[in-house]
């Protein structure tokens, strides 16, 4: 694999961040005027001055939660989308429920690019094992390989078999679906006598792409490389050859923040996924993937120029019911906003007996009484649930993203 998809990928910071200042406030304006759910939410925010990553972290965060809800109230699409559901190519349906609408033009989730760093030329034959029904897992890949001249084979998920005899006949080049399908249809095709020697590359995603997978398809001479996207938002990292981290997609920007918040954390301390997207027909902004993740330092050994991440680390919605009330991450961090200077906080809970209890661990650099007090004060008025309060050196807690610790058992 050699080149990369186009002179972004290589793209200086300064560059980046110049393209950045002139493309957030057309961003915002445009989502103001167009779509009414942004209309509202940033009915109090100056467009012309969004023009950094510091001001863009001033405006609200979108959870998933707030898109469903929007939904249900406003249908089909809550008012998010810039263009009447008449005028949209096509929409889709996720588990939650949540509906997704295609965007326009080529190419519309950007996955070109991941499968160009898979290796995928034009020409090559794509055997495709995301599903077409329902969500847009399997025309987000489908567009991708056009995009860049391939003809694809829609076969969606399930019958193995079937699916490893169709790869021998038609002699694809490259396998898109889950991590561990490719494993499952490899393993048919030895079973069956067949040749699947034409598979060389696979692109995975929607699922934990396992060291021990890897070194299956390490083993068979093939170059297997993942992503990370969601349906809303198209692709939000990808993969190269270098095999160090996720390099995210040129046309979002991402963010890393304490759960429940949208305030940034320090390059390395893992937090929650904020995506910005610059579609002009789906514009979400600072989108919560509910994901947790961290920034890797440095730049690829590949040449690709922009931010990585390691990937997905779990998950940031780390709600609990403790005593028949939900405690949610984003009432640890209020607490915690009402003590500023303080380092990362995790709520362990417990049982006592056959009591729910809750201890919320806060690293301080002092050792307080009034602190202890005004902590419990904070937790219960946000909880409204009483919680001993143990403070701990700095830097004691995990760096894991995990604000609620459950440690009661299933």
């Amino acid at each position: 694999m050699t080149g990369h998809y186009d002179d972004r990928e290589t793209r200086s910071a300064e560059v980046r961040e110049d393209a950045l200042r002139i493309a957030l406030p057309r961003l915002v304006s445009h989502a103001k005027a167009r779509a009414p759910a942004y209309a509202t939410l940033l009915a109090g925010v100056d467009a012309a001055a969004v023009t950094d990553r510091a001001a863009l972290g001033l405006l609200p965060v979108t959870r998933k939660s707030a898109l469903i809800e929007a939904q249900a109230s406003a249908p089909p699409l809550g008012g998010f989308t810039t263009r009447p559901l008449g005028d949209l190519p096509r929409v889709f349906a996720s588990p939650g429920p949540i509906h997704e609408p295609q965007p326009e033009g080529r190419d519309p989730w950007r996955f070109a690019r991941a499968l160009h760093a898979t290796g995928l030329r034009r020409g090559q034959l794509l055997h495709n094992c995301f599903a077409y029904h329902f969500t847009p897992a399997g025309m987000m890949l489908e567009e991708g390989a056009r995009a860049l001249g391939c003809p694809v084979f829609p076969a969606g998920p399930g019958n193995t078999e079937s699916q490893a005899r169709a790869a021998a006949h038609l002699r694809p080049t490259c396998y898109a679906g889950t991590p561990d399908f490719l494993k499952a249809i490899l393993e048919a095709g030895d079973a069956l006598g067949l040749d699947l020697s034409s598979l060389t590359l696979g692109h995975v995603t929607g699922g934990a792409y396992l060291p021990a997978l890897r070194a299956f398809y390490a083993a068979r001479g093939m170059t297997v490389l993942q992503s990370y996207g969601t349906a809303d938002l198209g692709l939000v990292a990808y993969e190269s050859e270098a095999r160090e981290g996720l390099i995210v997609d040129e046309d979002v920007l991402l963010e890393i923040v304490r759960p429940g918040t949208g305030d940034p954390v320090a390059e390395g301390e893992v937090g929650e996924v904020l995506v910005t997207t610059f579609n002009e027909t789906y514009p979400l902004i600072r989108f919560a993937t509910g994901d947790l993740s961290a920034v890797l330092p440095g730049t690829s050994p590949c040449g690709r120029s922009n931010m990585r991440i390691k990937g997905w680390m779990g998950r940031a919605d780390q709600a609990a019911k403790v005593r028949g009330m939900f405690v949610r991450p984003e009432q640890v961090a209020a607490v915690m906003r009402d003590h500023p200077g303080l380092g990362r906080a995790r709520l362990v809970i417990g049982i006592d007996e056959t009591r729910d209890r809750m201890v919320l661990r806060v690293e301080s650099p002092v050792r307080d009484a009034s602190l202890v007090e005004s902590l419990a004060r904070s937790l219960q008025g946000y909880t409204r649930l009483r919680g001993v309060i143990d403070l701990v050196e700095p830097g004691a807690l995990p760096n894991d993203g995990k604000v609620i610790d459950d440690t009661r058992p299933a």
